[in-house]
Protein backbone atom coordinates (compact mmCIF):
# COMPACT_ATOMS: atom_id res chain seq x y z
CA UNK A 1 0.00 0.00 0.00
CA UNK A 2 2.70 2.09 1.09
CA UNK A 3 4.56 1.93 -2.36
CA UNK A 4 1.29 2.58 -4.24
CA UNK A 5 0.66 5.89 -2.67
CA UNK A 6 4.02 7.05 -3.12
CA UNK A 7 3.78 6.19 -6.93
CA UNK A 8 0.59 7.32 -7.05
CA UNK A 9 1.67 10.79 -5.05
CA UNK A 10 4.70 11.05 -7.39
CA UNK A 11 2.67 10.73 -10.86
CA UNK A 12 0.35 12.65 -10.12
CA UNK A 13 3.19 15.95 -9.10
CA UNK A 14 4.70 15.17 -11.76
CA UNK A 15 1.59 14.83 -14.03
CA UNK A 16 0.36 18.41 -12.55
CA UNK A 17 3.39 19.97 -13.24
CA UNK A 18 4.01 19.02 -16.99
CA UNK A 19 0.82 19.89 -17.79
CA UNK A 20 1.45 23.26 -18.76
CA UNK A 21 0.72 24.93 -14.66
CA UNK A 22 3.05 27.86 -14.94
CA UNK A 23 2.91 28.15 -11.22
CA UNK A 24 4.65 24.39 -11.02
CA UNK A 25 7.53 26.27 -13.34
CA UNK A 26 7.82 29.69 -11.98
CA UNK A 27 5.39 31.28 -13.60
CA UNK A 28 5.67 33.80 -16.67
CA UNK A 29 4.74 37.38 -16.11
CA UNK A 30 1.16 37.73 -16.87
CA UNK A 31 1.40 39.84 -19.96
CA UNK A 32 3.88 37.53 -21.10
CA UNK A 33 3.01 35.69 -24.74
CA UNK A 34 2.37 32.05 -24.93
CA UNK A 35 5.45 32.15 -27.04
CA UNK A 36 7.19 33.36 -23.69
CA UNK A 37 5.39 30.78 -21.57
CA UNK A 38 6.14 27.69 -23.74
CA UNK A 39 10.43 28.61 -23.20
CA UNK A 40 9.84 29.15 -19.45
CA UNK A 41 7.80 26.36 -19.14
CA UNK A 42 9.72 23.70 -21.27
CA UNK A 43 12.71 24.86 -19.48
CA UNK A 44 11.17 23.66 -16.07
CA UNK A 45 10.32 20.54 -17.80
CA UNK A 46 14.35 20.27 -19.09
CA UNK A 47 15.42 20.82 -15.62
CA UNK A 48 12.91 18.34 -14.50
CA UNK A 49 13.89 15.99 -16.32
CA UNK A 50 18.30 16.77 -16.05
CA UNK A 51 17.48 16.09 -12.44
CA UNK A 52 15.44 13.30 -12.57
CA UNK A 53 18.14 11.40 -14.96
CA UNK A 54 20.83 11.89 -12.88
CA UNK A 55 19.00 10.55 -9.93
CA UNK A 56 17.67 7.58 -11.73
CA UNK A 57 21.75 7.07 -12.74
CA UNK A 58 22.85 6.71 -9.24
CA UNK A 59 19.34 5.08 -7.99
CA UNK A 60 17.84 2.74 -10.62
CA UNK A 61 18.03 -0.88 -10.30
CA UNK A 62 18.55 -2.27 -13.84
CA UNK A 63 21.00 -1.49 -16.36
CA UNK A 64 17.92 -0.47 -18.55
CA UNK A 65 16.65 2.93 -16.40
CA UNK A 66 20.08 3.86 -16.33
CA UNK A 67 20.65 3.72 -19.59
CA UNK A 68 17.48 6.05 -20.40
CA UNK A 69 18.21 8.20 -17.62
CA UNK A 70 21.33 8.68 -19.08
CA UNK A 71 19.99 9.71 -22.84
CA UNK A 72 17.43 12.31 -21.12
CA UNK A 73 20.27 14.02 -19.04
CA UNK A 74 22.55 14.11 -22.45
CA UNK A 75 19.01 15.14 -24.87
CA UNK A 76 17.07 17.35 -21.80
CA UNK A 77 21.06 19.38 -21.40
CA UNK A 78 21.44 20.01 -25.29
CA UNK A 79 17.77 21.12 -25.82
CA UNK A 80 17.85 23.14 -22.66
CA UNK A 81 20.95 24.76 -23.47
CA UNK A 82 19.47 25.53 -26.82
CA UNK A 83 16.11 26.81 -25.59
CA UNK A 84 18.44 28.68 -23.00
CA UNK A 85 20.07 30.81 -25.60
CA UNK A 86 16.88 31.04 -27.18
CA UNK A 87 15.29 32.58 -24.36
CA UNK A 88 18.16 35.53 -23.86
CA UNK A 89 18.02 35.88 -27.52
CA UNK A 90 14.46 37.26 -26.68
CA UNK A 91 14.89 38.49 -23.44
CA UNK A 92 12.81 36.15 -22.02
CA UNK A 93 14.26 35.35 -18.07
CA UNK A 94 14.55 31.54 -16.99
CA UNK A 95 15.07 29.98 -13.74
CA UNK A 96 18.13 28.18 -13.27
CA UNK A 97 17.21 25.71 -10.55
CA UNK A 98 14.22 23.04 -10.36
CA UNK A 99 11.30 24.57 -8.44
CA UNK A 100 10.38 23.29 -4.93
CA UNK A 101 7.49 21.17 -6.54
CA UNK A 102 9.93 19.50 -9.03
CA UNK A 103 12.47 18.75 -5.89
CA UNK A 104 9.36 17.36 -3.65
CA UNK A 105 8.27 15.21 -6.76
CA UNK A 106 12.11 13.64 -6.93
CA UNK A 107 12.30 12.95 -3.14
CA UNK A 108 8.95 11.11 -3.13
CA UNK A 109 11.23 8.39 -5.12
CA UNK A 110 13.91 8.68 -2.22
CA UNK A 111 12.43 5.81 0.15
CA UNK A 112 12.60 3.31 -3.57
CA UNK A 113 16.06 3.97 -4.04
CA UNK A 114 17.67 1.02 -5.62
CA UNK A 115 14.76 -1.38 -5.83
CA UNK A 116 12.93 -2.41 -8.67
CA UNK A 117 9.66 -0.25 -7.48
CA UNK A 118 11.92 2.61 -7.79
CA UNK A 119 12.39 1.61 -11.58
CA UNK A 120 8.45 1.28 -12.14
CA UNK A 121 8.11 4.41 -10.22
CA UNK A 122 9.85 6.15 -12.29
CA UNK A 123 9.38 5.01 -15.71
CA UNK A 124 6.17 5.68 -14.93
CA UNK A 125 6.47 9.44 -13.87
CA UNK A 126 8.37 10.09 -17.10
CA UNK A 127 5.95 8.55 -19.36
CA UNK A 128 3.42 11.18 -17.90
CA UNK A 129 5.96 13.67 -18.54
CA UNK A 130 7.24 13.31 -21.65
CA UNK A 131 3.35 13.15 -22.89
CA UNK A 132 3.08 16.14 -20.62
CA UNK A 133 6.14 17.86 -22.79
CA UNK A 134 4.77 16.32 -25.92
CA UNK A 135 1.33 17.86 -25.63
CA UNK A 136 2.79 21.43 -24.84
CA UNK A 137 5.24 21.43 -27.62
CA UNK A 138 2.37 20.23 -29.86
CA UNK A 139 0.17 23.52 -28.48
CA UNK A 140 3.06 25.54 -29.28
CA UNK A 141 3.54 24.46 -32.66
CA UNK A 142 -0.35 25.17 -33.35
CA UNK A 143 -0.95 28.41 -31.25
CA UNK A 144 2.13 29.98 -31.37
CA UNK A 145 3.45 32.93 -33.35
CA UNK A 146 6.71 33.66 -32.79
CA UNK A 147 8.85 31.85 -35.70
CA UNK A 148 12.13 30.88 -33.72
CA UNK A 149 10.44 29.26 -31.16
CA UNK A 150 8.27 27.22 -32.92
CA UNK A 151 11.29 26.24 -35.43
CA UNK A 152 12.91 24.97 -31.71
CA UNK A 153 9.72 23.24 -30.82
CA UNK A 154 9.77 21.29 -33.88
CA UNK A 155 13.12 20.32 -33.68
CA UNK A 156 12.62 19.09 -29.65
CA UNK A 157 9.55 17.23 -30.79
CA UNK A 158 10.80 13.44 -32.27
CA UNK A 159 14.13 13.65 -29.76
CA UNK A 160 10.91 14.09 -27.24
CA UNK A 161 9.00 11.64 -28.78
CA UNK A 162 11.68 9.45 -28.54
CA UNK A 163 12.10 9.74 -24.77
CA UNK A 164 8.25 8.76 -24.81
CA UNK A 165 8.70 5.48 -26.47
CA UNK A 166 11.81 4.21 -24.34
CA UNK A 167 9.24 4.91 -21.26
CA UNK A 168 5.84 4.69 -22.23
CA UNK A 169 3.72 2.74 -19.90
CA UNK A 170 6.25 2.76 -17.41
CA UNK A 171 8.17 0.13 -19.26
CA UNK A 172 11.91 0.31 -20.02
CA UNK A 173 12.58 0.25 -24.00
CA UNK A 174 16.47 1.50 -23.75
CA UNK A 175 17.12 -0.59 -27.28
CA UNK A 176 14.86 2.50 -28.69
CA UNK A 177 17.69 4.85 -28.86
CA UNK A 178 17.15 8.50 -29.19
CA UNK A 179 18.76 10.45 -31.88
CA UNK A 180 21.32 13.50 -30.65
CA UNK A 181 19.56 16.52 -30.52
CA UNK A 182 19.49 18.73 -33.63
Amino acid sequence: MRYTHTCATAAAAVALTLAGTTTAFGAASPTAGSDAVFLQTIHQANLAEIAAGKDARTHANSACVKQVAQILVRDHTTLDAKGGALAKSKGISLTSDPTAEQQKQLSALKPLNGTAPYDSAWLKLQSSGHQQALALIDKELKSGTDSQIQAAAQAARPIVASHLKMVEGGVCHSSMGSSPPQ
